[in-house]
């Protein structure tokens, strides 16, 4: 599965947010609510918290794909 890269400008972001600001979902809402049941994972582990601080170097697992954090 190829891995995209995600640049964020400042550490942690919180991950509900880079979804939202990725558009990997519509809302932060939704990506609360998707956090929430499991169905994301960080560096290959269900998250459940929705407000989990990422940092360059995190992966995070959705949909079948794949995104690694760069700070940049």
């Amino acid at each position: 599965m190829p891995m995209r890269e995600i640049l964020i400008s400042k550490e942690p972001v919180e991950l509900y947010k880079i979804m939202k600001f990725e558009g990997l979902v519509t809302s932060g809402g939704e990506a609360k609510a998707l956090i929430s049941d499991g169905q994301v994972k960080v560096n290959g582990v269900a998250e459940t918290r929705k407000r989990k601080k990422m940092v360059s170097g995190d992966i995070i697992e959705f949909m079948d794909e794949k995104y690694e954090i760069k700070l940049g």
